[in-house]
């Protein structure tokens, strides 16, 4: 049925497809991370036997999977088919968005990666680090380029870092928009503002599924522009007699210019600290995307020579990362000694699930006498993503006949679900989707017809995915109610004890001899299982980890690990 533009398509039953093969005429969507989430965004786009993966990112973890250094998406749905992928497209440079490429290039590494200028010259960057490489090609807002069945078609977007981009995906199956991150700014520090005129030429042209940013949608209004937040910054430097040290997002171009700018105003020299703040800001002032007045930044040896009024720092750790430099500043573990008089500027959002670690660094600041400014005192920070208000407009704009919130969690995909329906988008067109969810659209209409699997991929060191929920909760035992070691000495013909049973304890207090009740009761154990029937070894382990488990609950009040060790005599 043909269709004027600017016209929505009436609602219309979902079909009933299954998950498992995809007709011909039908383009699938599947997000293998992101949704539910703030963190590991990665789209799968299928059609025509082709894929096409949208970002592919990292999660950061959160107190309860200690150890862990990072959360891929899960692509494991398409490990046996990365020969089908026609590219990879990245909407923007944060981590959240690119940190899980190098990990997806070491099962394929010929896949290439079409992004904007600076989100490359970051990715590039990493392959250094991951020593991996493939075909980098460089695109532009308003350009196009056909990447098998797909026609992508980019547009410029406002976000926290220069240079994002919306993708625009043609296939005879329909049209679909990615907004990727995005907010209205209507004075952002570069110039770049959200092509609106662009994202009403789609509208026009009947857009069938629109996958947009939920992270704000529940807060109402328009975003404040980023020139807004100046006077506050000016307003630290002026007010502060010794250093200033600022944390942000070693991505956070634009932050990071407003912080120069002030710094400069007052006659201050600026360093910047840690490896990524480091790499990254040299890549955008080589780059141009940032404006660096000549010999305003030094080295570090070189800028502690100076009085303190004249010292900026400029480091990583907005998110109480426990090895980023401000974490180690407030902990007193790191070079740099923060005292009476330093001012620290924590220029970042507070991202879900992190909010005990900024706490406790903000606290250990202050405990050693610093005056911290952050987003819940003062007007330091705005969001890079679209509120409320900013999502109606593009509804009305683009007039979606199919709607799919992503990049949030739960909440903020309920509430950009509620602005689309506000708008008129019908509800059985607006999806409310899981990580693995299977999107199908066909003859105008988008429907979940299926899912698959999607676990969290963490990344412990040199570790890929060996990290499993079962470690995890034995790394929280270990945290929390220490390890018990348990070795016992056997006849292996008997099952009985030759030797007493030695105990070593880990993470709680215990006498010299605490231990003794417990070795006579896993000795009347033994015996009276031996009494039976010669035990097994693994059910002489099961019988020491019952009788532990059970005296150092009534004896210790703890759970601990238990680690039986059973020798034979």
């Amino acid at each position: 049925m043909s269709r004027s533009p600017r016209q929505r398509r009436s609602p219309a039953a979902p079909r009933k497809r299954s998950s498992s093969a995809l007709s011909a005429g039908h383009l699938r969507v599947i997000a293998t991370g992101g949704l539910g989430e703030i963190g590991r965004n990665m789209t799968v786009f299928e059609f025509d036997g082709k894929l096409l993966i949208v970002d592919c990112g990292v999660l950061f973890p959160e107190e309860h999977q200690p150890g862990v250094d990072v959360i891929l998406p899960d692509w494991s749905c398409i490990r046996d088919r990365l020969d089908d992928v026609v590219a990879i497209v990245l909407t923007h440079g944060h981590e959240d968005h690119i940190g899980g490429v190098p990990y997806l290039l070491r099962e394929r590494g010929d896949i290439p990666v079409i992004s904007s200028r600076l989100t490359l010259h970051f990715l590039a960057a990493k392959f250094e680090e991951f020593k991996v490489s493939t075909k980098l090609i460089e695109v532009e807002a308003g350009q196009t380029r056909q990447e098998g069945p797909f026609e992508l078609e980019f547009l410029a977007v406002n976000h926290s870092i220069p240079d994002g981009l919306a993708i625009a995906i043609r296939t005879d199956a329909g049209l679909v928009l990615h907004t990727g991150d995005f907010k209205m700014d209507q004075f952002p520090l570069d110039g770049r503002i959200t092509d609106l005129r662009g994202f009403a030429r789609l509208g026009e042209e009947g857009l069938d599924l629109l996958l947009v940013d939920s992270t704000n949608a529940e807060v109402p209004g328009f975003m404040v522009s980023e020139r807004d937040l100046v006077p506050a910054i000016e307003k630290v430097f002026r007010e502060t007699s010794g250093r200033v040290i600022v944390s942000s997002f070693a991505s956070h171009v634009h932050r990071i210019q407003q912080v120069l700018d002030a710094a400069h105003a007052q006659g201050r020299k600026v360093a910047f600290v840690g490896r990524s703040m480091v790499r990254n800001m040299k890549i955008a002032t080589d780059l141009n995307y940032l404006d660096v007045p000549d010999g305003l930044v030094v080295d570090l040896p070189k800028l502690n020579r100076l009085p303190a009024n004249k010292i900026t720092l400029i480091c990583t750790g907005s998110q109480g990362e426990p090895l980023a430099a401000l974490s180690r500043m407030a902990s007193g573990e790191h070079q740099i000694k923060v005292g009476d008089g330093d001012t620290v500027l924590m220029a970042s959002s507070l991202i879900p699930g992190n909010e005990n670690a900024i706490y406790r660094v903000i606290n250990g600041l202050v405990d050693k006498g610093a005056r911290v400014v952050h987003k819940g005192n003062a007007k330091v920070h705005v969001s890079g993503h679209a509120s409320a208000g900013e999502l109606v407009y593009c509804y009305n704009i683009l007039e979606p006949a199919n709607v799919l919130p992503v990049h949030g969690e739960s909440r903020h995909l309920r509430a950009n679900a509620d602005l689309a329906i506000r708008t008129g988008v019908p509800r059985d067109r607006v999806l409310i989707a899981e990580n693995g969810s299977v999107i199908d659209l066909f003859d105008g209409v988008a429907s979940i017809t299926g899912s698959v699997p999607i676990e969290l991929i963490y990344v412990d060191g040199s570790s890929v995915g060996g990290v499993t929920e079962d470690s995890l909760a034995d790394r929280r035992l270990l945290a929390n109610e220490g390890v018990l070691t348990v070795i016992a000495i056997v006849d292996p013909d008997t099952g009985l004890l030759v030797d007493d049973v030695d105990f070593i304890g880990r993470g709680f207090a215990h006498e010299a001899n605490a231990f003794d009740s417990l070795a006579k009761a896993i000795g009347k154990t033994l015996t009276r299982e031996s009494d039976v029937k010669v035990a097994s070894r693994e059910h002489i382990e099961k019988r020491i980890v019952q009788e532990s488990a059970r005296w150092a609950k009534q004896t210790l009040g703890r759970q601990p690990l238990i680690v039986p060790v059973v020798v034979d005599g």
